[in-house]
Formats: structure tokens, C-alpha cells, sequence
């Protein structure tokens, strides 16, 4: 059987997103993906973890995000059509992992900002080089979750409609959640626009 359709331990269903779920609009999308599985297959292992907390990034309009001075090589990826993933380098050391959203040519995307670590867990704490049971440390930032699930720039482009990486629907059916939104982190411009969004009762967000 597909792993993309059954975890491996057959514990828990992992039903990917269809691609429709990711044209929608960025702010849509955002809330949407808070209770969502990330799964990133690699070396026949899953890693899974909850999406608790998220950035919403616009088009041209948003001087926060990456596509607001037109298409480059480093964002090409944003003007893609919805389903993709954006992964870019920071600081020198660093991989951040963006949902890239809306139709064509739009450059939206949405940063993926922390998961509850959910399957995989003992690979993750190998690749983080912390112990399993500190599961808070795992995956609290978007470089730790990249860190933790192996995405890096090889990941840049992966179709979340593919085999390596995906969002899939959550095992159960979703309870009603408590959604929080601020002002999104560590930017200059766009300081107005309340579009970080989680889930305000979770202990496992970025700090």
C-alpha cells in the first residue's frame, strides 16, 4: 500500500490534501492548514507533525513577503500555481518551508512556523540532536522543522501532491480549535497585518 495513504505504523490514515485546497485565498489557506499533517517521507521513514502555527505571505501587495519586489530566482517558486513547496535559506544556516498558495503567477505563499511532533519522532530528535522526550524542541521554529523533517534546498519545488512530501487530513476529525492571530515575526514592513495565525492552547509553538 501507498505510505502516502496509510502511516506505517497503520495507526493513523494520512489522506493527502487535493490540490484545490491550496488555490484558495492565502489568508483561507492559512487557518486551514493549523490542525494538518505535515509528512515528509525519506530513507523509508515517515516524520509527521501537527501544523499549530503559520505566517501568511501575499503578493505584491505585502512588502513583508519574498515576492513583493517581482519574480527572482530565489522566489520563482511563489509564483508557481498552489501546491508547492517554497523552502528558502536564511541567516547563512537556516532552511524555512512555505505552502505555496492561490493560482499562478499570484506569489502567495504560507510559512510553515511549528508542528507538534506526531510520528518519526525518535528520527527527528536524531537529525535535531536533541532527546525524544523533549518533544517541545523538536520542531518550535521553522528552521527546526525543516531541520527535523530533512527538508533543506534539494526540497525546493517538491509537489505537496507528491510522494516525498505532503499535508494530509488529520486522523481524526477536527475538534473545534481555539485560533489566535499577531503580528508576524522577525519582519520590518507589514507590521499592520495580524497574519501569523495558531492554535492559541498549544505548548508546542515558536518561541
Amino acid at each position: 500500500m501507498d505510505p502516502a495513504v496509510l502511516f506505517s505504523s497503520a495507526t493513523m490514515t494520512l489522506r493527502k490534501l487535493p490540490r484545490s485546497f491550496y488555490l484558495r485565498p492565502t489568508l483561507v489557506v492559512a487557518r486551514d492548514l493549523l490542525g494538518k499533517l505535515l509528512v515528509r517521507r525519506k530513507d523509508d521513514c515517515l516524520r509527521v507533525g501537527r501544523i499549530v502555527e503559520v505566517e501568511a505571505y501575499k503578493d505584491r501587495t505585502d512588502p513583508a513577503s519574498h515576492s513583493y519586489k517581482g519574480r527572482t530566482a530565489r522566489n520563482e517558486i511563489m509564483f508557481g500555481k498552489g501546491g508547492y513547496l517554497y523552502v528558502y535559506f536564511t541567516y547563512g544556516m537556516h532552511y524555512c518551508a512555505n505552502v505555496v498558495t492561490e493560482g499562478e503567477g499570484r506569489g502567495c505563499a504560507v510559512l510553515i512556523r511549528a508542528l507538534e511532533p506526531v510520528g518519526g519522532i525518535d528520527e527527528m530528535a536524531r537529525l535535531r540532536g536533541v532527546a525524544p522526550s523533549d518533544l517541545r524542541k523538536l520542531c518550535s521554529g521553522p528552521a527546526k522543522l525543516c531541520q527535523a523533517l530533512g527538508i533543506r534546498r534539494a526540497e525546493n519545488g517538491a509537489d505537496l501532491c507528491g510522494t516525498s512530501i505532503w499535508i494530509a487530513f488529520p486522523e481524526k476529525p477536527e475538534q473545534a480549535r481555539t485560533i489566535a492571530k499577531s503580528q508576524r515575526i522577525g519582519i520590518s514592513d507589514g507590521k499592520d497585518r495580524l497574519w501569523r495565525f495558531y492554535l492559541g492552547n498549544s505548548p508546542y509553538l515558536s518561541r
